[in-house]
C-alpha cells in the first residue's frame, strides 16, 4: 500500500523500532544523578513530564528511589506519602510516584533531538513494521510516496525554515557558537512539552538563530527568574500556554520583547493584571494578538488594564469567569473620545464564560473597531438559559461582521434589526422611558428602518375587521390551448404566500 505524506499522520501506524531508537538515546543520556527541582520524562514515555522531588531511600524498599511530581495528575499514584511515611509534597492524590534512575531520563539536547527528528533513517527490520491493520485486522505493509525526497529535504538543517522538537525530552539548548551556521534560516522552532526551563538559555538559544522570529515554548515549566534574559528584538509570536507564568512575570518578560506582535498564555491560572500604558515605553506597543483563553479573570476591569494598547486587534478571553463588561473603570461613564477603550480590537473572544446581563452586549459598542465577537456558550447567548436569540444579539451590537464564528451579512444584520424592534414595539409599547434604559438602539433602528411611519399608517388606514383587510386578487387565464375563461375573482388575507394560494386552489380539485 502506498501512503501520501499528507495522509501519513491520519493512518494507525506503529512504528516499534523508531520508538526502539528513542530509547535508546534516552537511555544514553540518563545515568544515576538526578537533583531535586530537576526536570524528568518516563524513559517509555516523553510525554510523562514532572519534576524531581526527592532522592533516597524508601521504607520497606532496597536501593535509591526517585520520588517525582508528575504534571498531569493520575500520572502518579499516590500525593508522595507512601505507606504513613511523608517523602515529599505532590501536587495533588495521584501525581507522585517513587521510580528507578534506569526508567527515568534526563533529556537531550536541542541538535540531538533535531538529529533524531529529521535525521534518523530507518533499517529494513523496522519498514517492515510500518504498517496499517485492514477491516480484518491484518496487517498491510504501507510505503510512503515521495518520503526519500522529504526526508533529503529535511535531513539538510540550513535549509529548515520550521522545526518541530515537541515531546522530544529536550533539557539542554546546548547553545553554541555555530548553532547559527547550522540552523541560518529557521523561523519557527516548536519546543512543546520538553523539559526547558532556563531563560537565560532560551534568551542564548534566541540571539545564536538570527532568522527564528516563532518560538513555542508551551507545557514547559521556566523558571520565575527572566531578569538575565536579553533584548529578543526578532522574536515577533511567543507561545507559553500552560507554563506557569503570571503576569508579573509577563510584564517581566515585555521589557526583552520589543517587536512582540502575538503572545499567547493559555492555561497559566492567570487572575489579576497589572496596567499596561502605551506611554510606557516598554509596553507592548507592537502587540497585536493576545491569548488569554482558559485562565481565571472574573473582573472585567483587569482587562480594561490593557485598553489603552495602541495596536492589539485580537484578544482572546475564552473559558474564563468573567459575568459582566462595561466600558469605564467605574462601570457608570464612558471615556471621552480621545481615550476610547482598545482602539484598534476587531477581534474579541469572550466564549464560555459567565455573561448574562444585556447591558454587557451594549458596552461593546464603545470600541471604535470591534466586528468579531464570540459569546457562544455564554447564559446570554442561550435562550435555554435565560438568554437571547441570535437575531437580538445581531440587532444591539453596532458594528459586528461575524458573530460567534459565523458572518453577520447585510441582509440578516437588517432582518435582525427590524424583527427586533418589532419585538420590542409589540412587549412594550409606548413605555418610552423603559425603553431607552433596557434598549439604547430602539429608537435609532426604527428611524433606519423607517418603522415609525409604517406603524402610523397601519394605525390610521388599518384594517378595522378581517373583511377590510382583505385584498381582490383578479385572476385571468391566459393559457390558449383552454380558450376563453371568464375573469375570477377571489379575496386574500394579505399575509398569503403564492405558494399557499396554488395548495389551497389545488387541494379543492
Amino acid at each position: 500500500m502506498l501512503i501520501f505524506p499528507a495522509d501519513f499522520s491520519n493512518r494507525q501506524i506503529c512504528f516499534h523500532g523508531c520508538f526502539r531508537r528513542i530509547c535508546e538515546m534516552k537511555a544514553e543520556s540518563s545515568n544515576d544523578s538526578f537533583e531535586i527541582g530537576q526536570r524528568v520524562h518516563s524513559l517509555n514515555d516523553s510525554r510523562r513530564v514532572g519534576t524531581v522531588k526527592y532522592v533516597g531511600d524508601v521504607e520497606g524498599y532496597s536501593g535509591t528511589w526517585i520520588g517525582v511530581d508528575w504534571d498531569q495528575d493520575g500520572d502518579g499514584k499516590h500525593n508522595g506519602t507512601v505507606n504513613g511515611v511523608f517523602y515529599f509534597n505532590g501536587r495533588s492524590q495521584s501525581s507522585a510516584s517513587f521510580v528507578r534512575s534506569q526508567n527515568l531520563s534526563r533529556g537531550i539536547t536541542l541538535l540531538q533531538a533535531l538529529e533524531l527528528r529529521y535525521r534518523t533513517t530507518s533499517t529494513k527490520d523496522e519498514e517492515d513494521e510500518m504498517y496499517v491493520l485492514s477491516a480484518g485486522n491484518r496487517r498491510v505493509s504501507i510505503q510512503l510516496l515521495g518520503g526519500d525526497k522529504i526526508q533529503d529535504k529535511l535531513s539538510r538543517f540550513e535549509e529548515l525554515t520550521s522545526a518541530s522538537l515537541s515531546y522530544l525530552g529536550v533539557s539542554s539548548l546546548g547553545v553554541s557558537s555555530d548553532l547559527g551556521s547550522i540552523l541560518p534560516n529557521l523561523k519557527l522552532l516548536d519546543l512543546t512539552g520538553n523539559l526547558i526551563s532556563d531563560w537565560e538559555e532560551i534568551g542564548a538559544l534566541c540571539e545564536q538563530l538570527p532568522a527564528l522570529t516563532t518560538l513555542n515554548l508551551s507545557c514547559n515549566s521556566l523558571s520565575s527568574d527572566i531578569t538575565s534574559l536579553p533584548q529578543l528584538k526578532n522574536i515577533r509570536v511567543l507561545v507559553l500556554n500552560n507554563s506557569g507564568l503570571s503576569w508579573t512575570q509577563v510584564e517581566t518578560l515585555r521589557r526583552s520583547l520589543p517587536g512582540l506582535e502575538e503572545l499567547h498564555l493559555m492555561g497559566n491560572m492567570i487572575s489579576a493584571l497589572t496596567s499596561t500604558s502605551s506611554s510606557d515605553g516598554q509596553a507592548f506597543n507592537s502587540l497585536r494578538l493576545l491569548n488569554l483563553d482558559d485562565n481565571c479573570i472574573s473582573d472585567w476591569s483587569e482587562v480594561l488594564k490593557l485598553s489603552q494598547l495602541p495596536c492589539l486587534e485580537q484578544l482572546y478571553l475564552n473559558k474564563n469567569k468573567l459575568t459582566h463588561i462595561f466600558h469605564s473603570v467605574n462601570g457608570n461613564e464612558s471615556p471621552k473620545k480621545s481615550s476610547d477603550p482598545f482602539p484598534s480590537l476587531r477581534c474579541l473572544l469572550l466564549g464560555a464564560n459567565s455573561i448574562g446581563d444585556l447591558a454587557s452586549i451594549d458596552a461593546l459598542n464603545v470600541f471604535p473597531q470591534l466586528v468579531d465577537i464570540r459569546l457562544s456558550e455564554n447564559p446570554i447567548s442561550d435562550p435555554v438559559r435565560g438568554g437571547v436569540p441570535r437575531f437580538v444579539l445581531v440587532a444591539r451590537l453596532t458594528k459586528v461582521q461575524v458573530l460567534n464564528g459565523s458572518e453577520v451579512r447585510a441582509r440578516e444584520k437588517k432582518d435582525s434589526e427590524i424583527r427586533y424592534v418589532r419585538m420590542v414595539m409589540s412587549k412594550l409599547n409606548d413605555k418610552s422611558e423603559e425603553i431607552e434604559l433596557l434598549h439604547p438602539r430602539f429608537y435609532e433602528l426604527k428611524k433606519l428602518h423607517g418603522i415609525e411611519d409604517e406603524r402610523a399608517s397601519a394605525e390610521n388606514s388599518g384594517p378595522k375587521n378581517m373583511a377590510s383587510g382583505l385584498l381582490s386578487i383578479a385572476l385571468k387565464c391566459v393559457g390558449p390551448s383552454m380558450g376563453e375563461k371568464p375573469e375570477l375573482t377571489k379575496k386574500l388575507p394579505g399575509s398569503i404566500t403564492v405558494a399557499t394560494f396554488f395548495w389551497l386552489r389545488i387541494s379543492k380539485l
